[in-house]
């Protein structure tokens, strides 16, 4: 399998995250069935003061979040696999490390496991999966959860 994941640290250390989220988007990619393709994803860590700043320049919204996403290919083109054969990003996951801290200390499980599902979020959101309405959401909470339980990475600390 070809590189799958370039990590970018913006204006954070880089703490060494690196393998984590290439262990979990190598599984994610293989559950999609798009490991053998030319595809990756882009994984930017940062602080809330970025996120809060992507996030209202593209989606208008003038808060920190937790994770962003933008998919580069529609969900159907992905459904009909229509990849191009050149090496080609899948989409970008804007992730904020210091939100994922207070969240795995607020839902009480590793910041490993916080860190993880923030990854698999965001790639089901670039392969096309939202959670607008509760059928959407039980089919995207399904796979996230497939994906983390089959690497052995739950909610216990």
């Amino acid at each position: 399998m070809e590189d799958i994941v370039e990590v970018n640290y913006l204006d954070i250390e880089d703490k060494g995250y690196d393998q984590l989220i290439e262990t979990v988007l190598e599984k994610c990619f293989k559950e999609e069935k798009i490991d053998n393709t030319k595809l990756y994803v882009s994984v930017t860590l940062t602080n809330p003061e970025n996120i809060r700043r992507i996030n209202k320049e593209h989606r208008n919204i003038d808060r920190q979040t937790d994770v962003l996403s933008f998919p580069f290919f529609e969900k159907d083109e992905l459904e009909n696999g229509k990849f191009t054969e050149f090496r080609d990003v899948l989409g970008d996951i804007v992730i904020s490390i210091e939100q994922v801290e207070r969240q795995a200390l607020e839902y009480g499980h590793s910041f490993e496991r916080e860190l993880s599902y923030m990854v698999v979020h965001g790639f089901f959101h670039i392969m096309g999966y939202d959670h607008t309405n509760e059928e959407e959401k039980c089919e995207m909470r399904a796979k996230e959860e497939n994906i983390l339980n089959s690497l052995n990475i739950t909610r216990n600390l």
